[in-house]
């Protein structure tokens, strides 16, 4: 992921849209917020089941999914966001402007920490300007795991240090948090934490899975990248041209509201819009390319969002013409 300073054009291009509001301007840097949006706060937070630590427009805290942790086994810890109406945080690939939270772990020897499993983001922002992200309540999960090496003890803090950046559609405000959770170490299985159970299972219900009742396709069809996804049987192996009844309908209404989230920044142009046609079994998705791109894209990392569900994508990018297995050649047109 490309991180660090923004190009300036994409800066200025945001710049320009609130140059007439008397309100600082959002930036991608995360090392020249003091300089173009003054102060930056350093909160800490109170271990264990202590109230959640006060952030610019919202509050954030460290939970646990379990009530101790059992050595030898994974658990899940989460920073949880609950941010004001109007304020919101950032997807790891922000869109065209903000910077996603980052956070440094300090954690005792024996437990090590995984990468924050992003939520499927929505589009937010105008119709210059989109960002991706998250408003309202967000539950960032990061998976742990323990040795089996860890010592039974009645108590081990795990912390966290949060590099933050809290956004309006006109503004941005940084901050910094220390996060930390006290939590016992023992043998015996771990039960989940009291009134944690909901919360940890709708986070993981808005992670993008795997797409195994879709299949995508991608073309590079020269100012645009054409997502081909077709809708794939589970339940018997009829042929496409005979589909099982309610099929149809169902990919018709799934596919009214499709968005495509790349991985990686500068790949399209994300104010665009993003033209759908349906296609059967299925539907098409052209998503216009960033005029910053530099080089051609290989394999089309990303999510894409057909309805309320997020879908991992990780597929070739076949030039337009080009021989597809089999034979036939890839289309071109993007209508």
């Amino acid at each position: 992921m490309p991180s660090g300073f923004r190009n300036s054009t994409r800066f200025l291009l945001a710049q320009s849209r609130i140059k007439q509001e008397m309100l600082q301007p959002r930036t991608r840097s995360r090392f020249r917020f003091p300089l173009v949006l003054g102060v930056v706060l350093l909160l800490r937070a109170a271990i264990a089941c202590a109230t959640p630590t006060p952030i610019t427009h919202g509050t954030l805290e460290l939970v646990s999914d379990k009530q101790w942790i059992q050595s030898g086994h994974s658990f899940d810890l989460a920073l949880r966001f609950e941010l004001e109406n109007g304020w919101h945080i950032y997807w790891v690939n922000p869109g065209d402007s903000g910077e996603p939270p980052r956070v440094e772990w300090q954690l005792p020897k024996g437990i090590s920490a995984g990468a924050i499993e992003w939520p499927t983001p929505r589009r937010l922002g105008s119709e210059s300007v989109v960002d991706y992200g998250y408003e309202s309540s967000v539950l960032l999960i990061v998976p742990m795991h323990s040795e089996t090496t860890l010592a039974a003890q009645p108590s081990t803090q795990l912390s966290a240090h949060v590099k933050l950046l809290v956004c309006s559609h006109e503004m941005c405000i940084p901050g910094k948090a220390d996060l930390s959770i006290a939590l016992p170490v023992k043998t015996a299985a771990a039960p989940e934490q009291d009134g944690m159970r909901q919360l940890f299972a709708a986070a993981h219900a808005s992670l993008p899975r795997p797409a195994q009742e879709w299949k995508f396709t991608v073309v590079d069809a020269k100012d645009a990248f054409v997502i081909d996804a077709t809708r794939v049987h589970q339940a018997d192996h009829s042929d496409h041209a005979n589909p099982r009844p309610g099929l149809t309908q169902k990919v018709t209404r799934e596919a009214t509201q499709a968005n495509f989230f790349p991985l990686e920044e500068l790949q399209i142009d994300n104010a665009a819009e993003q033209k759908l046609t349906l296609t059967g079994l299925g539907f098409r998705l052209a998503v216009q390319k960033s005029n910053q791109l530099q080089k051609p894209v290989d394999r089309l990392k990303g999510v894409l969002a057909i309805g309320d569900q997020g879908y991992l994508v990780d597929a070739p990018v076949r030039r337009s013409g080009e021989q597809k297995p089999g034979g036939t050649k890839t289309g071109a047109a993007v209508k």
